[in-house]
């Protein structure tokens, strides 16, 4: 019978693929847990991605959500709270957008929809890594390819879900499970005090916060993600 407890499923971030999570699926299967990436490309809402991800996910496993992938993570929590048995909420939030937010978002979609989507890709290293990464092409290049790759229909259209997203800040005392939140100290995008008051607020939680990082954690302090996995998982 197959052992619930070793089933891992990651949720990417807006404009990222399975590439935003290689090294800890790598470092999780070599102790023996089964990791998969949830599809977060063909729905116009983060409650559709959460249905899709339960409909294709085993019965019960851990949630490891970056970013947007944190949204549907708290929408998977709300709408099956007892098929998850751990759960990573990694440089993401429970509040939903502010109008300022909402308006950065639609410039960049109305970008890519006039035909500047390759500048929007490029633009992404600078808003989401940390200044000392910048310089690292092999990084850099990873996530613009992976911007590249999505492409900007799907971008369009993750976009719109996360502007229509709800406040999920209500739902967070109700999460059942073990759960980790962590985030990088120069997170700008989601930045500590949001995650400190999703630790706050959830009951079983813990808060990592990695130093000298970004928005991209899985990306940037690969190690330190990992081993901060390993260590909920092995509750």
């Amino acid at each position: 019978m197959e052992n619930s407890d070793r089933n891992v499923v990651f949720v990417p971030g807006l404009l990222c693929d399975e590439r935003l999570f290689e090294a800890q699926r790598a470092a999780l299967e070599e102790e023996g847990f089964r990791t998969s990436v949830a599809d977060v490309s063909q729905d116009a809402t983060v409650e559709g991605m959460a249905r899709r991800l339960l409909a294709e996910a085993p019965e019960r496993f851990s949630l490891v959500g970056l970013s947007m992938g944190g949204y549907v993570a708290l929408a998977a929590v709300r709408e099956a709270p007892e098929r998850i048995e751990r759960l990573a909420l990694l440089d993401t939030s429970a509040r939903p957008d502010t109008e300022e937010q909402k308006e950065s978002r639609r410039e960049l979609v109305e970008a890519a929809k006039s035909g500047e989507f390759l500048k929007v890709a490029e633009g992404m290293p600078e808003k989401l890594l940390h200044e000392s990464r910048l310089v690292d092409g092999e990084l850099v290049e990873k996530v613009v390819r992976m911007g590249l790759d999505t492409g900007p229909e799907v971008f369009e259209q993750q976009e719109e879900a996360v502007m229509a997203r709800p406040d999920s800040r209500p739902d967070l005392p109700n999460v059942p499970c073990p759960t980790l939140v962590l985030c990088g100290r120069e997170d700008a995008l989601t930045p500590p005090e949001v995650h400190e008051e999703l630790a706050e607020s959830i009951p079983d939680a813990s808060l990592r916060v990695v130093e000298r990082c970004g928005h991209l954690s899985s990306l940037e302090r690969p190690e330190e993600v990992s081993a901060a996995l390993r260590e909920l998982l092995g509750r």
